[in-house]
């Protein structure tokens, strides 16, 4: 299938590494064109390939807590290549900021996880309106179950999926849907360093997988940046305000199951 992305110029925060890497790559293979906008610019193989396979794909390092600079990387990016077709706000971690943290930590948790989501839509909504784009962001399932000792973290993904809803409302009138895609157990490098912090890294990650119902393995970022990519095209046109949860069941599907 022809997602029609070739030629898309596609905002992709965090977009150097873990499932940012895997979404600009995928977008590079469908012949769009992505941006990067990360705190350290993305180099080696992973770098190379992208621009084998889309030689216009730029990459712009900034902090996304700095909202001139959220700016001035929209306008070079405008500048650049003259339209903005898609926003993938993707960037963050989960840092485990608990109730026992303070609001100061709190709050600068919410800086990191979800206030640049609202500084780049802000920015890119008027040149999407030009394009009759979409937005794509990334939450995760902690948002609608909970974990525990990262009250920060799910407030800022619940956020997400709440301005998901209210941004495709607030833009359906300019043709510009905005849909979430969700993860929840995904090998990412962040993933795998996590692992190592158990005395058996093996057998925790036995002990998640046996919980997924769907292959009872963990997502591949690839899967989730396809799903990505499908909502960032004209193939999902009459798709917008939608959760979609890439997740091999875990998310919703009987524990019996598992």
């Amino acid at each position: 299938m022809d997602l029609g992305l070739t030629g898309k110029v596609v905002i992709v925060t965090g977009g150097g590494s873990g499932i940012g890497a895997a979404i600009t790559a995928t977008l590079a293979h469908e012949g769009a064109v992505p941006v990067v906008l990360s705190r350290s610019l993305p180099a080696g193989d992973f770098w190379t390939s992208v621009k084998a396979l889309a030689p216009d794909a730029h990459a712009i390092a900034l902090e996304l807590s700095d909202d001139a600079a959220c700016a001035r990387a929209v306008d070079e990016v405008v500048a650049r290549f003259g339209h903005v077709d898609g926003l993938v706000n993707n960037a963050g971690a989960n840092d485990s900021i608990g109730l026992d943290a303070g609001p100061d930590a709190f709050r600068a948790s919410l800086e990191r996880n979800l206030i640049h989501y609202y500084t780049l839509a802000h920015l890119v909504v008027p040149h999407l309106r030009q394009s009759r784009g979409a937005i794509v962001n990334i939450s995760s399932k902690t948002a609608v179950t909970g974990q525990g000792g990262t009250s920060a973290y799910t407030a800022a993904k619940g956020a997400q999926l709440a301005l998901t809803r209210e941004w495709a409302a607030d833009l359906a009138r300019d043709g510009i849907r905005v849909n979430a895609v969700i993860p929840a157990e995904a090998m990412t490098p962040l993933y795998a360093r996590w692992l190592e912090t158990f005395d058996d890294p093996a057998a925790r990650r036995e002990e998640i997988e046996r919980r997924i119902p769907l292959g009872k393995r963990m997502t591949e970022p690839e899967e989730l940046a396809a799903t990505v990519a499908f909502a960032l095209s004209p193939r999902a046109s009459h798709t917008t305000g939608q959760w979609l949860f890439v997740d091999g069941g875990y998310t919703h599907l009987d524990r019996a199951l598992t």
